[in-house]
């Protein structure tokens, strides 16, 4: 007949809330190993064997029960293990106490990502596993297994990557995160912070190559089949946000919630940066090329109207001609006009 353990999935978080009696535990403990002390001391002195076997049986074994206790902070989780089955999940800061021989599982322990303000605290010996076991180094309730629930940053390298008119960019993205379900991240992933590095470069390769780098003419960056004037430098809200929506569908499975997206770096790859740059200046000189025109020309209409509602003089079409050409060259100039005065005859 077939035989099944009673252990929760391992797809599904079980949190171990009725655990929090550690403090009780460890005073038993003591008290027990204080009991056994004068047990042994009685055996010997009575000659009983019983009393001295308990004693020395308890006095080599009780140590056994320290590994059961296990100390969380705010904001820390440890996701246990017995003999390879899911047991759960221990949440909130307390003093707990589970089964001796579970194991603490936390597979990305050592991945150390960029500024995402993870702590190896492996170095910092348990105070209680130093004085049950000898050594930290072989605690199993070691900070460095622990799982760290604080919003934490992902600044993954800056990527170079084509946009949608095949220019190279640099773009660099800022990503808050925190574990949401410890059993998904723990079992479902191999290794849920390198999964979810991975899926961030991904992601924003998929994002960035939908739009242009500057808004551009013909180009759908909404997918509804019309073009709009959507661009990586003026929308960068809209792209954060498709950035950490194609992540979070991406990293759900893995237990893992992004909080929030934002782009900190955003340039053009330096191989094509100077011609991009003597573009933008081309354009700002044609666009104040245009206003400077525009402004000559309603300038000298206004003068020529004002010289005929004065009858100052009366100019006639090519003498009309030439002040215009003068006026435009004086007005449009790069610099400062330097005219030369006719003291002589009207003409």
């Amino acid at each position: 007949m077939k035989t099944t353990m009673n252990t929760p999935s391992v797809t599904q978080e079980h949190v171990l809330d009725r655990n929090r009696n550690g403090l009780l535990v460890l005073i038993l403990v003591i008290a027990l190993y204080i009991v056994s002390v004068l047990g042994l001391l009685a055996g010997l002195a009575n000659g009983s064997f019983p009393m001295i076997i308990v004693s020395v049986l308890w006095m080599s074994l009780g140590w056994i029960f320290f590994l059961g206790l296990k100390v969380l902070g705010p904001q820390e989780a440890l996701v246990l293990t017995l003999f390879g089955n899911y047991v759960g999940t221990l949440k909130d800061a307390g003093f707990y106490f589970v089964n001796p021989f579970c194991t603490a599982v936390n597979p990305a322990a050592g991945t150390k990502l960029g500024q995402s303000r993870d702590v190896d605290d492996s170095h910092k010996p348990d105070l209680l596993s130093v004085m049950t076991t000898g050594k930290a180094e072989s605690s199993l309730t070691s900070p460095s297994k622990k799982i760290s629930l604080k919003i934490m940053t992902l600044n993954n390298s800056r990527q170079k990557v084509n946009d949608v008119l095949g220019n190279p960019v640099e773009i660099g993205v800022a990503v808050m995160w925190k574990v949401a379900d410890t059993a998904k991240a723990v079992f479902t992933v191999d290794n849920y912070k390198e999964y979810l590095s991975l899926q961030c470069d991904a992601a924003v390769r998929n994002i960035v190559k939908i739009y242009p780098y500057d808004m551009a003419q013909n180009v759908d960056t909404t997918g509804d089949g019309l073009a709009d004037d959507g661009s990586l430098r003026g929308s960068t809200e809209v792209v954060a946000r498709r950035i950490r929506e194609e992540i979070q569908s991406k990293v759900s499975e893995a237990g893992l919630e992004i909080l929030d997206a934002r782009i900190t770096y955003l340039a053009y790859a330096p191989e094509i940066a100077a011609a991009m740059l003597q573009r933008q200046q081309a354009s700002a000189i044609i666009d104040a090329r245009k206003m400077i025109v525009d402004g000559a020309v309603g300038m000298v209409q206004m003068a020529l109207d004002k010289l005929s509602e004065e009858q100052i003089v009366d100019l006639d079409d090519e003498r009309k001609a030439a002040m215009v050409s003068n006026l435009l060259v004086v007005l449009c100039g790069n610099h400062d006009a330097q005219p030369i005065v006719n003291s002589g005859s009207l003409y």
